[in-house]
C-alpha cells in the first residue's frame, strides 16, 4: 500500500510541524527516510532504506540512514521491530505508553495496535509479577488476516 502523494505530503508536513513544536528539525534526509517508511507498511530494513536513498542521494552512507532512523524513533515517528530488525513508520503519533505490534510470522507483516485496555492489562500483569518493560515496543507474533485466510 503506497499512499498517494497528497496523503504522503500531508503526513510528512504534520511530522515536520510536530518536530518543529518540539524544537527539532525534520531535515530533507529525515523526511525522505520517513516517506520511505510510510511507503513500506510491512516495515523495511535499514540497508534496504539505504539502497532506496542512494537513488536520490548517491553518496548516502549507513550512518546517514541510522542517524535519520534514530531521530525518527526519538521523535515518535518510527519504531524498530527488533524481532526482524525492521523499521516502520508510527501510524498513531507520539505514545505515552508502549507501542504494541502484531508481527505475522508467515508474511512478516507488521501492524501497530493501539488498544488502551490491552496496555493497561499488560502494565497490571507486569506489576503483579514485579516486572517492567525493557523496551517501548512490544512485539506479538500473530498471524495476519490475509495469511489466516490463505
Amino acid at each position: 500500500m503506497i499512499p498517494d502523494s497528497c496523503d504522503e505530503t500531508a503526513v510528512l508536513d504534520r511530522a515536520e510541524a510536530s518536530c518543529r513544536q518540539r524544537g527539532a528539525s525534520l531535515t530533507a534526509i529525515r523526511r525522505e527516510v520517513l516517506a520511505l517508511l510510510h511507503r513500506a507498511p510491512k516495515g523495511i530494513k535499514a540497508y534496504d532504506l539505504l539502497e532506496q536513498i542512494r537513488h536520490t542521494r548517491g553518496n548516502a552512507s549507513p550512518p546517514t540512514v541510522y542517524r535519520a532512523l534514530d531521530f525518527l524513533i526519538e521523535q515518535g515517528l518510527a519504531h524498530r521491530i527488533g524481532r526482524m530488525n525492521l523499521f516502520v513508520a508510527c501510524r498513531h503519533g507520539k505514545h505515552s505508553a508502549p507501542s504494541l505490534f502484531l508481527v505475522c510470522p508467515k508474511c512478516n507483516g507488521v501492524t501497530e495496535l493501539e488498544d488502551a485496555a490491552v496496555v493497561s492489562s499488560l502494565y497490571a500483569s507486569l506489576a503483579a509479577t514485579g516486572h517492567r518493560l525493557d523496551s517501548p515496543e512490544v512485539e506479538i507474533s500473530a498471524i495476519c488476516p490475509q495469511c489466516a485466510a490463505a
